[in-house]
């Protein structure tokens, strides 16, 4: 007989408001202070490596601090650190002098991503492009050839014109375009594209006229180039609550949230940049997280240890949880199962739905677990992996729990605000982990048991798929895959997770967009090759999509 979890309630919460007790009302209390906290303006929506995520974490800290949990962070600290890889950036050195006036950057030239770092002094001439001086490169007539062939790569075209010319002597490439076709070449951040071997620089039509109004025309040239990776550092809250048992319960949230929507999360579709303040996603979830730690700390359930990490990072692809993973603070192999909390704030008062991920992870979930409730209507996910922190966990082999209310019409949307969450909901949601937690405190370590692949939604579909998780935190060339869907292409094939994929046909794979741009070249029964580096090796797979 399945055990139902005695804590949620039976009535309605109009009916259950009613009749709150003394530490009910204190719990929303509470949850009323974190989330009115972190979702407030002047934290600017906790965006991860920002003066607000500071302000957020250094609250969780408090928090932590004063529900007497023990530092489990790094160097006897709540903190953990961990660096957030965005891609290349301008360094503020990067100049192009034209007979010593300066051009400016961004109007008048820049930099390709794949630009070698130089500083040169130079001369050259459209008409001579002779030994080390500066090489030109007008990209009219490689546009109008190229107008109808929708495999054309610009990017491509240009680097393969900066190596042939680096053969030959060049010091320096300055692209620009004299065609009425438009490029929309800029700099790309984002790019893993391996760089060349001398400065490759776009100049505007009207700097070329400028200084280069006929094909015989010389100019001096000094230029300095310095392009660097762009990081920030995030910061994992972890705390810990040590019983001196076998085993240690993980208990999560995100806290960070999407800033003004610099990083291009946002559903916003309005023009003036606004605060984001995730309310709901997810200062919902870390309150219940700090509430959890405190009755944690309080309670006679010491059969195991308990672990709280509230993350930063899980919108940019669940950086924080990833990094946590991989770089524990604790025995991992004592790791018993984690609970994850992402919107927990919205709980609807007519429909009462919560759905429950992870169902599937361990047996012991359908022994425990009901979706026959009196006051929650529960459905259940059985795939222990999915868009939020829990996946990180479920990737190191543990059973999981995904705790969520749902979307609404204000996810990812300035308008999560504070005054929209349900607290009663909250609390009762509070109630049913707890209530998890104390069924499972005498079962010893949880057996696990492996799920489906949840598949990522997207607005883009495909009409293929190869079947592989990508790692969204991996800074390299290409896509590391972080799991594999089982008996899906790449499983058939015998793609491993931790290969990396480099090419799919004859589209070479730089990115995760890259990925999702070759994916969209191919239809079901196609068959072609893949490329992955495996450790140090690259090796070639025939797939049938």
């Amino acid at each position: 007989m399945k055990r139902l979890l005695w804590l949620v309630l039976l009535i309605s919460t109009a009916g259950f408001a009613q009749k709150l007790k003394k530490a009910d009302k204190a719990v929303i209390a509470n949850l009323e202070t974190h989330i009115g906290f972190l979702a407030d303006d002047k934290l600017e929506g906790r965006r991860t490596g920002t003066a607000g995520e500071k302000l957020a974490y250094e609250y969780i800290n408090k928090q932590f601090e004063e529900a007497g949990l023990m530092a489990k962070g790094e160097n006897g600290t709540f903190i953990q650190a961990f660096e957030v890889h965005e891609g290349k950036q301008i360094d503020p050195s990067t100049h192009l002098l034209v007979n010593n006036e300066k051009l400016e950057l961004e109007k008048d030239f820049f930099p390709f991503a794949f630009s070698a770092n130089a500083k040169k002094e130079t001369s050259g001439a459209m008409a001579l492009p002779e030994g080390d001086a500066a090489w030109f490169f007008d990209l009219k007539e490689t546009l109008e050839e190229n107008k109808n062939n929708p495999h054309f790569d610009m990017e491509e075209a240009i680097i393969k014109k900066a190596n042939d010319v680096a053969v030959k002597g060049a010091s320096v490439l300055l692209v620009f375009n004299s065609s009425a076709i438009k490029d929309e070449l800029k700099f790309e951040s984002k790019s893993k594209t391996e760089n060349v071997k001398i400065p490759v620089l776009y100049i505007s039509l009207e700097t070329k006229k400028k200084y280069f109004k006929s094909e015989s025309t010389f100019a001096d040239i000094k230029l300095d180039i310095s392009i660097s990776d762009k990081k920030r550092t995030g910061h994992n809250v972890v705390g810990y609550i040590d019983n001196g048992a076998s085993n240690t319960v993980i208990l999560g949230a995100h806290y960070d949230h999407l800033g003004y929507g610099e990083d291009h999360n946002s559903l916003f579709t309005g023009s003036a940049p606004q605060i984001h303040n995730g309310a709901d996603d997810n200062a919902s979830g870390t309150a219940a997280l700090i509430e959890l730690s405190k009755q944690l700390k309080k309670s006679k359930l010491k059969n195991n240890n308990y672990l709280f990490i509230a993350f930063s990072g899980e919108e940019l692809g669940l950086y924080g949880s990833k990094y946590y993973t991989e770089n524990p603070t604790i025995d991992f192999t004592k790791a018993n199962y984690m609970i994850n909390m992402d919107m927990v704030g919205r709980l609807n008062d007519n429909t009462h739905g919560l759905t429950i991920g992870g169902y599937g992870t361990s047996p012991v979930w359908g022994e425990e677990l009901s979706a026959k409730d009196k006051y929650l209507k529960i459905s259940f996910d059985s795939s222990g992996s999915g868009p939020s922190d829990h996946t990180s966990f479920y990737r190191k082999d543990l059973p999981v729990l995904f705790f969520f209310t749902g979307s609404h019409s204000d996810y990812h949307k300035p308008s999560d605000d504070a005054d929209k969450v349900n607290y009663t909901g909250e609390l009762m949601i509070i109630k049913y982990i707890y209530g998890v937690i104390e069924s499972t405190n005498k079962k010893g370590k949880l057996a696990f048991t492996k799920t489906r692949e949840a598949q990522a939604q997207g607005r883009r579909s495909f009409s293929v798929s190869l079947g592989i998780m990508p790692d969204y935190t991996f800074s390299g060339m290409g896509v590391k895959a972080d799991g594999i869907s089982e008996g899906k292409v790449a499983e058939k094939a015998g793609i491993k997770t931790g290969d990396v994929i480099l090419q799919i046909g004859d589209f070479k794979i730089p990115d995760v967009q890259g990925y999702m741009q070759a994916l969209g070249k191919f239809k079901k029964g196609d068959a072609t090759k893949v490329t992955v580096k495996r450790e140090d090796k690259e090796i070639v797979f025939d797939i049938v999509f």
